[in-house]
């Protein structure tokens, strides 16, 4: 082993770290260890280290996967090359002279020419005869260029063949692929589509490349928490961007496509910048994944501030004597912020429960504030408001809140309050219930 080669304390970091791993998952009810010191291959679960810029350990990783199959999963590696065939399909292309044709690991039954086989589709099911079948020749990959191929009647479990037939455009690279001959094959590719497919009223639209992909996704998304409104296969559309605008309505943080190894067509990519609807996209899963929890987060967080800005806080002021510089149109007098917090926009009540008018600006020597707390003595404008009628000095004002927003700020933005101004809002809340109407 490479290990073995390695200076001791590198081999010490190594166990350092194998050993802290091995204590999280056995606290997890696993039993784990390195593979060379595995003693009972049914009851410790292999660890082997591999390097993916070197490739250090995945000759390892192989061996011990295949071995291991070999010995506890003998009857499931069993295959049957008589009967109709079942397969996956790896990727769809167009090949010159063929035109569509899918390329098929074959890992169950024979497929013939003339043969009609079924897969899924983004409608539905699909069908198509086989034209051709094409296998690849020696020592050349089946997705190298057609002339690498050679023609054969048939192709039997467990190989690699490429297949051309008509109707195979809409074939969805990771599905299935079962000859039309197998009983219920319907039913087994509409399960498959229901399975992957399945999608919640609310949630992010999902675009990947194949259906192996898109179950992957999902999976995953769906460990996170994160609901999925819309999936489909290939490249981001001006449709996805819109589909995804259209759920800020009823969940914003929701409102946003995730697209996994394809590409943005140009006008989703214009419509994505109109509507300001974000793409996430890479080709790597867990890139995605991580991409859309930071902008789930950085989304709530902007929700949360745009929302706490909106709320009427807790506020009392007193006017201040000889402070009046304007009467009217707007007056313009002194104040203090006794309690809480007060900001432009804001409406002011009397003891009496009587709004008072709406704040306009507030300066403090000249320079214009957007928000004064406790303890500041400002000047204030507030339009419709004669000084001397509606407001008078040394009276006690209170800020003007909605029930609604009085339920917020109790249930929901409570940590925004510190308990004199949770004391003042129970105030606010007497004085705005005695002024109501009696009801007879």
């Amino acid at each position: 082993m490479a290990i073995e080669k390695q200076k001791p304390i590198t081999q010490q970091d190594l166990d350092s770290k194998m050993y802290g791993l091995i204590g999280k998952l056995s606290e997890e009810g696993f039993a784990c260890e390195r593979y060379d010191r595995v003693t009972d291959f049914k009851k410790e679960i292999m660890l082997i280290p591999v390097s993916a810029k070197t490739g250090e350990g995945i000759a390892e990783l192989l061996m011990y996967a295949t071995g291991l199959s070999q010995r506890f999963l003998e009857m499931r590696l069993q295959i049957e090359t008589e009967g109709p065939g079942r397969g996956s399909i790896l990727e769809k292309k167009e090949d010159k002279g063929l035109g569509s044709t899918i390329d098929v690991i074959l890992y169950n039954g024979t497929l013939r020419v003339n043969d009609t086989v079924a897969f899924s589709t983004t409608s539905g099911i699909g069908k198509a005869k086989i034209k051709a079948l094409l296998k690849p020749k020696a020592l050349q990959e089946m997705r190298e260029s057609s002339s690498k191929f050679y023609s054969v009647e048939s192709a039997s479990a467990a190989c690699g063949v490429k297949l051309s037939g008509s109707g195979l455009d809409d074939a969805l690279p990771g599905s299935l692929v079962l000859s039309t001959e197998i009983p219920n094959y319907e039913q087994e590719i509409t399960s498959e589509l229901s399975d992957i497919f399945s999608t919640e009223k609310d949630g992010v639209v999902l675009k990947t490349d194949t259906m192996g992909s898109m179950e992957a996704m999902s999976r995953l998304l769906n460990a996170a928490g994160v609901a999925i409104s819309k999936k489909s296969i290939g490249n981001v559309a001006k449709r996805d961007v819109l589909d995804a605008y259209a759920m800020k309505a009823n969940d914003p943080h929701s409102a946003v496509v995730l697209a996994f190894n394809v590409g943005i067509d140009d006008e989703a990519k214009a419509e994505s910048e109109a509507t300001g609807i974000t793409i996430i996209s890479s080709n790597i899963i867990y890139k995605i994944i991580e991409d859309h929890k930071e902008w789930f987060e950085a989304s709530k967080k902007a929700d949360r501030e745009a929302a706490e800005k909106a709320l009427v806080l807790p506020g009392l002021i007193r006017v201040l004597p000889n402070s009046c510089f304007r009467i009217s149109h707007p007056a313009v007098f002194g104040i203090n912020v006794e309690k809480g917090r007060i900001r432009p926009s804001y409406l002011l009540m009397n003891k009496r429960g009587e709004i008072v008018g709406r704040i306009k600006e507030m300066q403090n020597n000249a320079v214009t504030l957007q928000e004064a707390k406790k303890g500041d003595a400002i000047a204030i404008s507030m339009e419709d408001v004669t000084f001397g009628r509606q407001v008078r000095e040394e009276e006690m004002l209170y800020t003007f809140m909605n029930d609604e927003n009085e339920r917020a700020l109790r249930y929901k933005f409570d940590y925004l309050l510190d308990d004199e101004s949770k004391d003042l809002l129970e105030q606010i809340s007497t004085i705005k219930n005695a002024s109501r109407p009696k009801s007879a």
